[in-house]
């Protein structure tokens, strides 16, 4: 079946067809989900929150212009309201301390990622950046599991996009740091081993 874009349904929202709303909830729902638990970090919580960011846009889906993807004001939404309900709870985030590692190790480290096989290198990212605070993990997942472009993340952020560019840096470091200390010696020798 054929992808039908985005504003189709949003047209036939706008024009009462108010379960048009279901197939854009149906698209999006996991990962608005996802989002949400990994800026709240508590699963009832997120699913609260990502109900209530599917309201929020609902209702003001006539101010949705169309000048950024329907996608990328979802997730701004989304971002809003996670940090709101993070603010509500004032949950404290996790506290990562950054390795000094040099460009070269930090390459190194990917290089190594890379021959690791697939369905396992997405289960050891994900795992590794679930170690991550809130926002360096909603960042990164954007960025590599959602394929959101700079810009995109500056618009869902509300920030600049040399501040999504540093903030994209910094995440890869710790991203990195996780990694490292997360690859016991074994592993790091049979990945070594196999691919000599």
């Amino acid at each position: 079946m054929e992808n039908i874009d985005d504003q189709v349904y949003i047209n036939r929202v706008l024009d009462g067809d108010t379960q048009a709303f279901s197939m854009l909830v149906n698209r999006y729902k996991d990962m608005v989900f996802s989002l949400s638990l990994k800026l709240i970090r508590n699963r009832e919580e997120a699913e609260e929150a990502a109900q209530d960011s599917f309201v929020k846009v609902f209702r003001s889906l006539n101010k949705f212009k169309g000048d950024s993807k329907f996608s990328t004001w979802l997730y701004k939404v989304t971002y809003n309201t996670g940090l709101d309900q993070v603010k509500k709870n004032k949950r404290t985030q996790p506290v990562l301390a950054i390795d000094e590692y040099t460009e070269a190790e930090v390459k190194e480290l990917s290089s190594f990622i890379d021959r690791i096989e697939e369905s396992e290198r997405k289960q050891v990212i994900q795992n590794c950046l679930d170690q991550l605070p809130n926002e360096d993990n909603f960042l990164l997942t954007l960025f590599y599991f959602e394929e959101q472009s700079v810009k995109e993340i500056a618009k869902i952020m509300g920030i600049n996009d040399n501040h999504v560019k540093i903030k994209l840096h910094r995440g890869r470091k710790k991203l990195a740091t996780v990694i490292k200390h997360s690859m016991t010696p074994e592993i790091e020798n049979h990945y070594e081993s196999e691919h000599r």
